[in-house]
């Protein structure tokens, strides 16, 4: 699903050495997208932030709106990958556990991913529609026959998707804040280990208002991202 609008190369900085990778490029992108917001990052500010010239992005992507799209493709892409993987196997009731379990898997640990989308979701605009209809939408559309099964079985309560996706996705965004959370307690400098809790003790909580219970506290770690 990856968008390679590109035009050419682009260009070093007249002062400076190589530009950096393609990875590192739309790496920093995503960091001066969630730092700024679209409309505050110039294509100055981000040739800055990039140590290249001013005119490398609309050599190498065109215009900024493409590049923005290069930069959320790369950071979901995998995102999504990992998530719909989830829904491979199991009975519903195991899909949605994996699904979420996943989803706060990813939060804690690329948490500007999550800033970034709970920014483009404050209104409308060309580029909420982007990663609606290329990744929120497959994915719902991918989950949501096992969401009306699960509702018809009574295990799920029978409200609109909007409701269940708000369920979801209000305690992530509750951990993007992380200077608030680290002032209520978030461990400094947490592990692989410490993550991986924080994210199972977030789906366990959301899972237990949605099933009325939790998931197992030992599942199994397979299914960890790299």
């Amino acid at each position: 699903m990856t968008v390679r609008q590109s035009r050419g190369p682009g260009r070093p900085s007249a002062s400076g050495p190589t530009p950096p990778s393609e990875d590192q490029i739309l790496r920093q992108g995503l960091e001066a997208f969630v730092e700024l917001g679209y409309d505050g990052a110039s294509m100055r500010e981000l040739a800055r932030r990039l140590g290249v010239s001013h005119n490398f992005i609309n050599d190498r992507y065109g215009s900024k709106q493409v590049f923005w799209r290069a930069v959320v493709d790369h950071a979901l892409e995998e995102a999504t990958g990992f998530l719909t993987a989830a829904l491979e196997s199991g009975d519903d009731e195991e899909r949605l556990t994996a699904i979420v379990r996943r989803f706060y898997q990813q939060a804690v640990r690329k948490p500007r991913l999550n800033q970034l989308m709970l920014e483009e979701s404050h209104c409308r605009s060309e580029r909420l529609d982007y990663v609606f209809d290329r990744y929120v939408a497959p994915l719902i559309a991918a989950i949501e026959p096992s969401v009306r099964r699960l509702v018809a079985a009574g295990r799920l309560p029978d409200t609109p998707m909007y409701l269940l996706y708000s369920a979801v996705i209000g305690p992530a965004a509750a951990l993007t804040r992380r200077p608030m959370v680290e002032r209520l307690g978030w461990p400094s400098d947490p592990d692989e280990a410490e993550l991986t809790a924080i994210a199972d003790d977030l789906a366990r909580l959301a899972l237990n208002g949605l099933l009325g219970h939790p998931p197992s506290r030992h599942a199994p770690r397979s299914d960890l991202p790299k």
